[in-house]
């Protein structure tokens, strides 16, 4: 007979990334950071929630030795001795195989290495770390993870799965197998490229699915914004594939799928911010933005004006999703029309469009007014603080993080509104007091341009009307866009799944407060027209 399930639900987060750990799940906790996107933020959040909430929380992740703890060969030996020896009585369970030890970064640019590393991954979980911890909800993160929804729905553990991208994999049963993971217990749970007649024909011959696969199986998934799951049930964005849009179709018809934003890391605040000089607050953010500007100016080579209105790139120049081409359509004209008002833009990012931007600054002598520089962390958090405006014209955004970080720093968004770009931004009302940023609704150069003008009529407006707004916007993005939220969202999700509370009511109830019923999809209310831009 086996032994009874514990009181409290035990919670097992699956995720590839983390930023940090709360000190009390381990000595070695504030060591482990390996961070690619938002997962890891989001996954530390969540896993410090719960753990303060006093949730019998759990997480699995790669022991990436070398980001870790920097080179682990220049650790002494009774440091190493304590590495191995302590961390298998806390709550954090890592993955251990030679192809996370020496790793730099957490994920390989080879696709071949790529797939090694998530098969891996979720072979030691199926196979270690589960039958250790015996969860009662499984949280997994991406196509990483795909894999384990389908064990954990054929041994009765529920799941959750969270689809942060819509880029999915396709692998062979086979190779799944090959590398130790017994598919044969839970064939049947995974999604393929076509239907297999049984399991020999699968094993052989049908391409398993792998993001397809974890939202087929989970009991609960939800995507990282309301509106980009709404475009994708509607058929938007031909990227999405095929399997994908139907699987989410499916669950989303079963009142099974959530949106749940994600939001900015904590480091990023203006008053503490380590990377720039010249902090500020809410209260005093006008000159704390202007020797900011002056800062960035100085160093990209632009007209050193603090008082100059300054355009902010900080995504990857993508053409297949951000939108650079709509930037490069209009830049000539743009600066142009504003010369006398000495607009500037400056880009912090790196991608294939760089190329036509540097041609635009060249063929025109616009060095003074445009700048661009590969991304690097602090003159990107630099830019946050010196920027009037962040400019993001994406074609699809599941979330995005720039808009919900730019605000916190006075800088304020303009964006195409799609998925997590119109779930954060609303547009400016200064004769309400309402908004906080600038948004376009058509996908076009035109749009785009229409945006910044709205932006520019803003920057041009009496002075202290302007900083009330933006004070305004400051405060209250510092509370919307927090972990905290997100948290209180998934706490809320495993709770309605395993139909009892985390821990006691007492003890939860001033954390997070009544948990309220998912909504199905009939009661959920569509997004309003777009309005034309």
């Amino acid at each position: 007979m086996s032994d009874p399930k514990p009181e409290r639900p035990r919670i097992l987060i699956c995720t590839p990334e983390i930023t940090y750990l709360p000190p009390g799940m381990g000595n070695m906790s504030q060591r482990m950071s390996a961070k690619a996107g938002g997962m890891a933020d989001v996954s530390a959040s969540l896993v410090s929630a719960l753990f303060e909430l006093g949730a019998d929380v759990h997480v699995a992740l790669p022991n990436y030795r070398r980001m870790f703890q920097g080179d682990v060969f220049n650790l002494h030996e009774r440091e190493l001795r304590k590495y191995h020896e302590v961390l298998p009585d806390t709550n954090i369970h890592l993955a251990e195989d030679r192809i996370f030890y020496y790793r730099e970064q957490v994920y390989s640019n080879h696709a071949q290495e790529s797939m090694q590393i998530a098969l891996v991954f979720q072979r030691e979980i199926i196979n270690h770390i589960v039958p250790h911890v015996r969860p009662d909800l499984i949280h997994c993160n991406d196509w990483m993870t795909a894999l384990i929804p389908g064990m954990a729905r054929r041994r009765g553990i529920k799941s959750l799965f969270t689809v942060h991208n819509i880029h999915t994999r396709q692998v062979s049963l086979s190779r799944v197998e090959d590398v130790g993971i017994d598919a044969a217990e839970f064939w049947m749970n995974l999604y393929y490229d076509g239907f297999p007649s049984n399991y020999y024909d699968a094993r052989s011959h049908v391409p398993v699915d792998l993001l397809s696969s974890g939202i087929f199986a989970a009991h609960f998934i939800n995507t990282v914004s309301p509106h980009f799951l709404w475009e994708v049930v509607e058929g938007w964005h031909s990227v999405v594939p095929d399997s994908v849009r139907r699987e989410l179709r499916h669950k989303h018809a079963a009142g099974c799928a959530s949106g749940i934003l994600n939001a900015p890391d904590p480091s990023y605040n203006p008053t503490t911010d380590e990377f720039i000089e010249h902090h500020f607050g809410a209260d005093d953010f006008r000159e704390g933005k202007r020797a900011n500007k002056v800062q960035l100016q100085r160093e990209l080579g632009l007209q050193e004006n603090g008082d100059a209105p300054m355009l902010f790139w900080p995504s990857r120049l993508d053409p297949m999703q951000k939108g650079p081409q709509l930037l490069t359509d209009i830049l000539y004209q743009l600066v142009s029309d504003y010369w006398d008002r000495n607009l500037q833009v400056a880009v912090v990012a790196n991608g294939p469009h760089q190329y036509w931007i540097k041609k635009i600054i060249e063929d025109f002598n616009l060095g003074e007014r445009v700048a661009i520089v590969d991304f690097n962390e602090r003159q990107s958090r630099l830019a946050y603080a010196a920027s009037d405006f962040m400019i993001m014209p994406s074609l699809f955004e599941p979330c995005g993080l720039p808009q919900m970080t730019a605000p916190l720093y006075g800088s304020l968004p303009i964006v195409h509104g799609t998925g997590g770009l119109y779930d954060t931004v609303q547009p400016m009302s200064v004769d309400q007091a309402q908004g906080n940023g600038f948004r376009f609704d058509h996908y076009c150069a035109e749009g785009f341009r229409w945006a910044i003008d709205q932006a520019m009529e803003f920057h041009g407006i009496d002075g202290a009307t302007r900083d009330k707004q933006i004070c305004r916007v400051m405060r209250e993005s510092a509370v919307r866009f927090s972990h905290k939220e997100v948290a209180r969202r998934y706490i809320e999700i495993y709770e309605q799944m395993l139909e009892r509370p985390l821990v006691e009511k007492s003890a939860g109830e001033s954390i997070q407060g009544e948990a309220k019923k998912l909504p199905r999809n009939q009661e959920r209310k569509k997004p309003g027209p777009r309005n034309p831009s």
